[in-house]
């Protein structure tokens, strides 16, 4: 969750800056599950462009840690289940 602090820090203190509103964009695709237009973050500076590939990364690995503990929690209710 690195780059998605990093991103929050940037966007709190620079609300006026033109980049926040990029990566505010990119997070709410995310989050939503919407389309982004990629060729946005070339609007970027280097170091802004790395931190949004990351976020992309931290996000799609948070998904899958979603799933992880749904498919926990099912198992953990069918054993309680069978138990009964």
């Amino acid at each position: 969750m690195f780059a998605i602090k990093q991103a929050r820090k940037f966007i709190e203190n620079r609300p006026e800056d033109p980049q926040t509103l990029i990566l505010t964009h990119l997070v709410l695709a995310l989050q939503d599950e919407k389309p982004f237009e990629l060729s946005r973050l070339y609007e970027l500076d280097q170091r802004l462009f790395d931190i949004a590939l990351d976020i992309v990364k931290e996000w799609r690995l948070d998904r899958h840690y979603a799933k992880k503990e749904k498919l926990l929690g099912v198992i953990q209710q069918r054993t309680e289940e069978t138990a009964r």
